[in-house]
């Protein structure tokens, strides 16, 4: 039995309940997308879903939401059931309007594929509001290794939660028992991870294309000595194109907050072979010789194309650094291996377990299939939030405003946020108080030197001089 197989006996036993009907019937599946990331892994996911389904994309309003510009990077080469939305990208909707769309004609199943604090909104209010709730989906983009609570806790009341590999599932299905979720983790191959069409001919190979990351490294001078690795390579190689590819432009949000943008990093002196450059990733591959990262999905995009590729390893390998998954996959070097062009290809025994799995090992379609025949039949079951949280409805309108900031505009909210902001305040002040009164006082040490007897005669003698002069 698959590891596949194995997490789904692990999880809840609806879909087992229901035999798979031999004609499919016709399905409407609506995706919900905000962030650039979200966008790009939520209309990639649905094109990879059975033919049966018909397909709609929505982008939802948020702080975060992508530009048109990302949208159209993100959308290329998607599958025609879900329209032309790289040239003309769905306009951004506010929660209430997405809310009575789905009201208006309920699909059959809902792709949440947002953030994690707007995905539990949504959710939420999809299942209070939707007669006949459609099944609720969602899932995290790219790496998720290793397990993250966060995206377990906001996600808890879908019905399947998508990942991207056998460990994955592993690792989160191990997580949300412990933490008291009931698992329902199902397999999709990434849709960039997917062996592609041959890469264009007309163009040629001469890139060696850095995948920049918003918030890995974090520190400035990180990404400063990143630069100077690639401006060293650039200087190097004069015959390589060395690309700086970032994922959006000035001005524009990401799914994680860049603090230094590796364009304004770049120095003027730099060489004119090195440049800075957005658009979509599948465009660079196409000119790529290699693809270099710390820790970004593109490289398993440039794995599944044959691309070499490159994982950093100079600044450690941790959680924080997302790169703890590269470990033997034979991608990991170092600035050294990069300005030598050194670039290493996926350890087939590496593979199987991360991303690289058999088709048919994927079971997320086919058992959101099942749970929309249990809709069908009045048999879906709601499942619990992980969340905890007293306040009721004042509590719900303060998770709704702070995920979706100005774009929520009830009373309500507004209310809960004049509420909720001081209290938040007082808990933030009262736990670092806390952590500050656990933290272990270091000992003081106070060095005692040896004194002769003599010192201590002539100490005392001092002593009573200096009394008798008083």
């Amino acid at each position: 039995m698959s590891a596949a197989g194995n997490d789904r006996d692990a999880g809840d036993g609806q879909e087992a309940r229901l035999p798979s009907d031999p004609r499919p019937r016709r399905r409407r599946v609506v995706g919900l997308v905000d962030t650039d990331s979200f966008a790009k892994w939520g209309a990639h996911l649905l094109s990879t879903a059975p033919p049966h389904w018909s397909l709609e994309l929505l982008t939802v309003a948020t702080p975060r939401s992508a530009s048109t510009a990302q949208l159209r990077a993100a959308f290329r080469d998607v599958d025609a059931r879900l329209g032309p939305i790289d040239l003309a990208p769905p306009e951004p909707m506010s929660v209430d309007d997405v809310v009575a769309r789905l009201q208006a004609e309920p699909p059959d199943a809902v792709l949440v594929s947002c953030i994690g604090p707007v995905t539990e909104v949504l959710i939420d209010q999809v299942s209070r509001s939707v007669a006949r709730r459609p099944v609720l989906l969602s899932g995290l983009p790219g790496i998720s290794f290793p397990a993250k609570w966060k995206g377990v806790f906001l996600r808890a009341r879908a019905d399947l939660f998508v990942l991207h590999s056998h460990r994955e599932v592993r690792e989160y299905t191990a997580m949300a028992t412990e933490g008291g979720v009931e698992p329902s983790f199902a397999l999709a191959t990434l849709p960039f991870a997917r062996p592609s069409t041959p890469s264009r001919t007309d163009v040629v190979r001469n890139s060696v294309v850095f995948a920049a990351q918003p918030s890995v490294p974090k520190e400035e001078d990180e990404r400063r000595r990143v630069v100077s690795w690639l401006v060293e390579t650039a200087r190097a190689h004069p015959e390589w194109r060395v690309v700086v590819k970032t994922r959006a432009a000035a001005g524009e949000h990401q799914t994680h907050r860049e603090r230094y943008p590796y364009a304004d990093l770049v120095p003027p002196d730099a060489p004119p072979n090195l440049v800075v450059e957005a658009g979509p990733m599948s465009v660079h591959l196409d000119r790529a010789v290699a693809l270099v990262t710390i820790s970004s999905t593109a490289v398993l995009e440039a794995a599944a194309r044959g691309v070499p590729a490159l994982t950093l390893t100079d600044f450690g390998t941790s959680r924080a650094l997302i790169n703890e998954v590269f470990v033997d996959s034979g991608l990991e070097g170092n600035a050294d291996d990069l300005v030598h062009g050194r670039f290493g290809t996926v350890r087939p025994e590496w593979m199987t377990d991360n991303y690289f799995h058999a088709p048919q090992d994927d079971d997320w379609a086919a058992r959101a299939e099942a749970l929309m025949a249990l809709r069908d039949a009045g048999a879906l079951v709601d499942r619990p939030a992980a969340r905890r949280s007293r306040g009721g409805v004042l509590r719900r309108a303060w998770e709704r405003r702070n995920a979706l900031g100005d774009h929520d505009r009830s009373a309500i909210g507004r209310v809960a946020m004049s509420i909720g902001t001081p209290i938040r305040a007082v808990r933030r002040l009262r736990r670092r108080a806390l952590r500050a009164l656990r933290r272990p006082v270091e000992p003081v040490v106070t060095e005692v030197r040896p004194v002769s007897v003599e010192r201590l005669r002539h100490r005392d003698e001092e002593l009573v001089a200096g009394r008798d002069a008083r």
